[in-house]
């Protein structure tokens, strides 16, 4: 088992990097594959999530300083909706949250399909109170469900707040230290952590996020997009085949 979560933190740590997502979304349906529940699966995540959005954040920062102004406005409401999560946690059953989380994966493919990854600078809106209100509303599902928000912030930031998306791809990884620090806390209260587990993902992540990060600044934004579709293609295919087959 150590060796199989070694190898998740360094694969889930690659994409966080080149993705800007939190690697939730991709390791929870491998986590699930060799047996563990979806609130394990959960736990794990989360845990995996507060170290590589941190350490990739600085990634990013040393390459662009200003553009995590927007970030700030965004994770505070994170990490005041992360709160939420111990609770949801208590009240819904793995079934709704795999369901849930299926929904978020279509949503994500949808909605980075039909926008255009350059952005719109003019049309680009920088209203405090919904930047805020969008991340609390995130931060408290996206927790619930394994993943760091930038699964659901991304598309949101592209599809109608008209962000590049590489830069919007940041701003989600950015976004993930602050709702993944409020559901550790959260899921630690109510004695829901795996912290052995969580910790050999995690230190595995960092090695993974650090060349994740450079293979971003590489690639075509058009060819970025084109990843980011096969690669949540390929995670919704994967939570088909655990829940139906």
């Amino acid at each position: 088992m150590f060796l199989e979560l070694s190898l998740f933190g360094v694969l889930t740590g690659f994409i966080s990097g080149f993705f800007g997502v939190g690697g939730g979304m991709v390791l929870v349906p491998m986590l699930l594959l060799i047996g563990f529940v979806m609130k394990e699966a959960v736990a794990i995540s989360i845990m995996q999530m507060v170290f590589s959005s941190i350490y990739g954040t600085f990634l990013n920062y040393k390459q662009n300083k200003d553009l995590l102004k927007d970030g700030l406005i965004i994770g505070f409401g994170g990490f005041v909706g992360g709160f939420q999560n111990g609770f949801i946690h208590s009240v819904v059953s793995n079934e709704f949250l795999e369901y849930f989380f299926l929904f978020i994966i279509i949503f994500s493919i949808y909605r980075i399909g039909a926008s255009s990854p350059q952005g719109n600078e003019a049309k680009k809106t920088q209203n405090k109170p919904l930047l805020f209100l969008i991340g609390f509303i995130i931060g408290a599902i996206a927790m619930s469900i394994g993943v760091g928000g930038s699964v659901m912030l991304t598309p949101l930031l592209v599809g109608y707040l008209f962000y590049n998306l590489k830069d919007a791809s940041s701003l989600g990884l950015f976004f993930v230290i602050f709702s993944s620090l409020a559901g550790f806390i959260s899921l630690s209260l109510v004695g829901e952590m795996l912290y052995n587990e969580g910790l050999i993902v995690a230190i595995g992540s960092l090695i993974g996020v650090y060349f994740g990060i450079k293979m971003k600044h590489i690639v075509h934004i058009e060819n970025y997009k084109k990843y980011l579709l096969t690669l949540n293609t390929l995670i919704l295919i994967s939570m088909l085949y655990k829940m139906f087959f």
